[in-house]
């Protein structure tokens, strides 16, 4: 016998730009957006200030902002508009949440690594690691919850499986060690947490997507007929 609610099929809307306007609860959503963005970049700047590695994509971030003299977080935002270049041919669609995600991501590492300290030791290093990586699988499962559309590499990734006509699953690995490989030969911060982001990052989001999803309601209590997508990792 199944007790409670159960929470565990969640459906991902994939709105359009001109759907997502009019969506029902949009203030709630905007809100949750940028509560999940500002939570996701100050745990990519945890990472990198424990010392242990930074997130596969950071770690390209990184490289390029020392080799440029710029910081990890304007290397992001550039990154981010680049890949939305990638979308025009995958006719990927972009929401409130693409264009947010592309910009706060890298305001809130910068801001984070403004404002935490280096860690001081290997317990400080190990708590800032762990923390890191559940504060991002949490703030990325709020992010997505909100249903404002996918981030720059979310949608790299996704359009590049439909192209392509892989599952997401094999085109994400694919990408993100192409990212680590790059990142780690131009001398990018590649460590124990790097590994346990990318082992712990896709569970945390599964686990708590289920509770910070807001359905797509249309008028009446009843679904628009718009498409599914499969739920994607950020990184």
């Amino acid at each position: 016998m199944t007790h409670g609610r159960r929470r565990t099929a969640v459906r991902l809307d994939n709105l359009s730009l001109r759907d997502q306007l009019r969506v029902d609860r949009l203030p709630l959503r905007l809100l949750q957006m940028m509560v999940g963005l500002t939570g996701f970049g100050f745990s990519l700047a945890l990472l990198l200030e424990s010392g242990l590695g930074g997130a596969p994509w950071d770690v390209l971030h990184a490289a390029l902002a020392d080799s440029l003299g710029l910081t990890v977080g304007t290397l992001s935002i550039s990154v981010s508009f680049v890949l939305l270049l990638a979308w025009i041919p995958l006719r990927e669609r972009i929401g409130i949440g693409t264009v947010a995600n592309s910009l706060w991501v890298g305001v809130s590492i910068d801001l984070g690594m403004l404002v935490l300290p280096a860690a001081g030791g290997i317990p400080a290093a190990v708590a800032m690691m762990l923390g890191g990586v559940v504060l991002n699988g949490v703030s990325g499962a709020v992010y997505l919850g909100a249903q404002l559309g996918a981030g720059p590499r979310d949608g790299l990734m996704t359009g590049l499986g439909r192209v392509l006509d892989r599952p997401v699953g094999p085109v994400r690995i694919a990408l993100e060690v192409l990212v680590l490989a790059t990142g780690t030969l131009l001398g990018g911060p590649l460590g124990l947490g790097t590994v346990l982001y990318a082992l712990g990052l896709g569970p945390i989001i599964q686990l708590t997507l289920p509770y910070v999803t807001l359905p797509v309601r249309g008028r009446g209590g009843g679904a628009p007929a718009v498409s599914t997508q499969q739920v994607p990792d950020l990184g």
